[in-house]
């Protein structure tokens, strides 16, 4: 049988306020560099993912996490061994862009025509205007 690719699980945060969506943009030099993404990050060995979340948003963004959701869907990122996993996630405080370009709150009738990530495109596609809140 051939074997397995080994993947490398990402949370990405699907937040919510008022109504819109919190977005931020790829720094030059990373992957994607310029596009807009879900704030997260990878998942460290034998990590949890409200542990993975609180950790990352915290580094990312210096927001804390009140809650995470459950998994609303996962997709794999094309030509990369990292499969993005997508959770609505609760979080308190002002996000800051501590390792993004900018942040962005947008409305989501407004992602079809934003330059996503392709991770976070095919989940806007498959789950369009949902509301996603951790209630």
């Amino acid at each position: 049988m051939p074997k397995e690719k080994e993947t490398t699980r990402v949370v990405a945060a699907v937040i919510e306020r008022e109504g819109r969506l919190l977005l931020c943009r790829r720094p030059a030099g990373k992957r994607h560099a310029g596009l807009w993404e879900l704030p997260g990050g990878k998942l460290l060995p034998g990590e949890s993912i409200p542990d993975a979340a609180r950790r990352e948003l915290a580094e990312e963004l210096a927001v804390e996490v009140l809650a995470v959701g459950e998994l609303l869907c996962e997709v794999p990122d094309p030509g990369s061994p990292f499969v993005v996993e997508f959770y609505p996630v609760e979080i308190a405080g002002e996000p800051v862009a501590l390792e993004h370009e900018a942040l962005l709150w947008v409305r989501p009738e407004e992602l079809a025509g934003m330059d996503l990530a392709p991770s976070d495109r095919a989940f806007v596609e498959e789950h369009g205007q949902t509301r996603t809140n951790t209630d």
